[in-house]
């Protein structure tokens, strides 16, 4: 009666997983308790089933799918001390694991202080075989590690980015720019230069992968408006140091490189930025051969 009345305590999930377990010969003992609910219970059955030491999990501070973690590592007979500790969640687990596999030293990364995606690029590192000593430090983020991972791996200085004050889409920006053998110590002035706002900072990173003279607009100075027409400059092959000048805002910057990209010179490309109620913007040749005779006209 008593044994009838503590199988009322169990779920009828429960009860199918200790039914499973006395049919297939193991010890019910070590999961039949109500503590476990049927996905424990599961993993413990399937322990026991392939003769591991399931006593190492068999607890209820750890989930099925923690228990799933520790099982597989046993049965592939791994050291599973590394990681069976409920302070690992099971994708901690998981990557402490592959990287057992893998043969790697899961101790550089095994530490609850690292989430799992930080591990896995620890781990990827260490399976190339890279200094990941560099990067393997809980304040990067994931996305910030694999920029310096890659970088790494490619041969390149990372020490000129492996900087938490860079986010990871900087750092890819850096990383490509001495992939490509580029001076990025430009890019780096530029992050770190509090002058710049973020639109600044796009327009002077687009003209830098464009492969223009960006020195010339790089200056706080120029608002964001000023130095997309001066990149605009660049673009279409003008003299852009005709107009390139604090002193020409935006608009008046726009009228002078239509002209210069109209074969104006530059005395007759600056008039059109001090000729008032003329906006010159259509690149028309006809219209714009008019509409600077009708500026000459109104100079007289």
């Amino acid at each position: 009666m008593t044994e009838k009345l503590d199988l009322l305590d169990f779920t009828i999930e429960q009860l199918k997983e200790i039914k499973l377990g006395l049919e297939n010969g193991v010890d019910v003992s070590v999961y039949a308790k109500p503590e476990f609910d049927e996905y424990q219970m599961h993993e413990i059955r399937l322990g026991l089933e392939n003769d591991v030491d399931v006593s190492v999990y068999a607890k209820p501070k750890f989930d099925d799918d923690q228990m799933y973690e520790i099982r597989l590592g046993l049965e592939k007979g791994l050291d599973i001390s590394v990681y069976a500790k409920s302070e690992f969640g099971e994708c901690q687990m998981h990557e402490i694991r592959e990287g057992l596999e893998s043969g790697v030293d899961v101790s550089v990364y095994a530490k609850p202080e690292f989430d799992e995606d930080q591990m896995e690029q620890i781990r990827e590192g260490l399976k190339s075989g890279v200094d990941v000593s560099v990067y393997a430090k809980p304040e990067f983020d994931n996305w910030q590690m694999e920029e310096i991972r890659w970088g790494l791996e490619g041969g390149i200085d990372v020490s000129i980015y492996a900087m938490l004050e860079f986010t990871s889409e900087q750092m890819s920006e850096i990383r490509l720019g001495l992939e490509k053998g580029l001076d990025v110590s430009i890019y780096t002035s530029i992050y770190t230069n509090p002058d710049f706002d973020y639109g600044q900072t796009e327009e002077i990173i687009t003209g830098l992968k464009q492969g223009f003279d960006i020195s010339i607009y790089a200056k706080p100075e120029f608002d964001v408006g000023q130095m997309y027409q001066i990149r605009l400059g660049f673009e279409s092959g003008v003299d852009v140091s005709v107009y390139a000048k604090p002193e020409f805002d935006n608009w008046q910057m726009k009228q002078i490189r239509l002209g210069l990209e109209q074969e104006l010179d530059a005395e007759e490309s600056i008039q059109l930025a001090y000729t008032p109620n003329v906006y010159i913007s259509d690149t028309d040749s006809e219209k714009f051969r008019l509409c600077n005779e009708i500026i000459q006209l109104i100079n007289r």
